[in-house]
């Protein structure tokens, strides 16, 4: 679900497309969240990246014990979004499925085997940068 506004939107309702915005992100959370435990996801972390990134406003990590277990996980979540109004835009990598990305718009989802989330270290890559390190 994509509610980005029109060029041309007036600056008077540029709170209401927050509001709106912020409703939907924490909305979809919630269902990848159960989406997850559902299925019996590992390790799941949420990540707030919206002040970082110009792409997704939140990125969910979360393994599974085999690649048959990160499929079910990752056709799981994009079943469940789907159900809830929130049209995956794209799924990759499901053929060897050692690492399913599910792109929710505003909620990127990436489903990993323990090895490659370890190898590739996303939680590190996407960590925030704390504001008071001067």
């Amino acid at each position: 679900m994509n509610l980005e506004p029109s060029p041309g939107a007036s600056n008077s309702h540029n709170h209401s497309v927050v509001d709106t915005q912020t409703q939907d992100v924490s909305a979809c959370l919630k269902v990848i969240q159960h989406a997850l435990q559902d299925v019996k996801a590992k390790d799941i972390i949420e990540l707030d990246v919206s002040s970082i990134s110009n792409v997704a406003d939140a990125i969910v990590i979360a393994s599974g014990t085999s690649t048959r277990h990160v499929k079910a996980l990752a056709d799981n979540v994009a079943e469940e979004a789907r159900k809830a109004g929130f049209r995956p835009i794209g799924i990759e990598g499901e053929r060897d499925a050692e690492w399913i990305l599910i792109d929710l718009g505003y909620v990127v989802v990436h489903v990993m085997l323990p090895t490659a989330r370890k190898f590739y270290d996303l939680e590190s890559l996407w960590r925030v940068p704390d504001a008071s390190v001067a």
